[in-house]
């Protein structure tokens, strides 16, 4: 079971995630990380007929990787923990159509992947599931068509803007055993800073990324180099810099921060603008880069810590700003000798 303190809660026997897969698009495989996925495609349809139905490919690959990655298979799994950014998560939704697995959706933005592994560890550890997949996608062309405009009207990417990856990443928590453990989780409490700027996500959402690390600081009493990395997930370039910012207003100057955002594409060489951002972002860098890491014991301690922006398309035409959120799970490196 978990302890709670503040708004954290702290697991003294860590589930762990005994497997994980990341599959990407075209975009993504020639990115930086690359070679850290497990499937990666030229066709950003992935066979199908729309974008929508391409990005329920994506997390169907992710998540049947996964599964073979973890020997098992659909039956095994108690639960499945998914989001995505299409409207009522219907990319999570027609893959769970596929699969069969007891389903409950998610929504938080791009925060989607932390919020799935956050309460699937606490179902986890309070033995309420054995064998649970969290996952999470998003497709560039899909969120362009609904939430800013679509391709063939060729509108001009502003400096501000990211690029909504076209990815999913996918991890298998178990109670115990063999695996990069949760050792805690912040669920985070929503931020509005009156940004309205559909093109500048990384500024509405980098208050929530400070306020649900200053919560889980002062909650565990631990301090930035406790970690190998504080990994934030999507800020991009913008969103990075004012993150850092608003940390030292409170006097909190981090030099272990990595953007998901900003390591998944090469930005000068790649017109991604401010960086990466979409739910399928940090999942993919989280399942590609971060727990290959912690695997190899190249870190031993992190923080994946992903943001939000809780807008509609309909808020945003209502001229609404943009709250966010953003949750923090902490991820320790395999124990040795960790029962299999």
């Amino acid at each position: 079971m978990a302890t709670r303190r503040g708004d954290t809660l702290i697991f003294q026997n860590p589930p762990v995630i005994a497997a994980h897969a990341a599959v990407g698009g075209k975009k993504e495989g020639e990115g930086p990380l690359a070679a850290g996925f497990d499937a990666l495609s030229a066709d950003n349809r992935f066979g199908q007929s729309s974008w929508e139905a391409a990005e329920t490919q994506l997390q169907l690959r992710a998540a049947r990787l996964c599964l073979k990655k973890a020997q098992t298979t659909e039956k095994e799994v108690s639960l499945a923990l998914a989001g995505d950014l299409q409207a009522q998560c219907t990319a999570s939704n027609y893959a769970m159509r596929t699969l069969g697995i007891p389903y409950a959706g998610l929504f938080g933005a791009c925060s989607t992947m932390a919020e799935a592994l956050g309460l699937g560890a606490a179902l986890c550890s309070a033995g309420l599931a054995d064998g649970l997949l969290a996952m999470a996608s998003s497709h560039f062309c899909t969120a362009e068509r609904q939430f800013r405009t679509p391709l063939s009207y060729g509108a001009v990417r502003t400096p501000t803007a990211q690029w909504t990856a076209t990815a999913a990443g996918a991890c298998l928590l178990r109670p115990a055993g063999q695996g990069v453990g949760i050792r805690a989780v912040t669920f985070g409490r929503v931020q509005d800073y009156q940004i309205r700027d559909i093109n500048n996500m990384g500024a509405a959402m980098a208050p929530a990324a400070s306020a649900t690390l200053l919560h889980y600081l002062r909650d565990t009493h631990a301090e930035p180099p406790d970690f190998d990395a504080i990994y934030t997930g999507d800020l991009g370039h913008v969103g990075s810099q004012l993150f850092r910012e608003l940390l030292a207003a409170e006097g909190l100057l981090i030099k272990n921060h990595v953007d998901c955002g900003c390591i998944l594409y090469d930005a000068n060489e790649q017109a991604v603008k401010s960086g990466g951002s979409g739910a399928g972002c940090c999942a993919a860098v989280l399942c590609a880069h971060i727990l290959p890491r912690l695997e190899r014991g190249t870190q031993k301690r992190v923080l994946f810590l992903a943001t939000g922006a809780l807008m509609s398309q309909t808020t945003f035409l209502q001229k609404e700003s943009i709250p966010a959120v953003a949750h923090l799970v902490e991820l320790a490196a395999p124990e040795k000798g960790a029962a299999s």
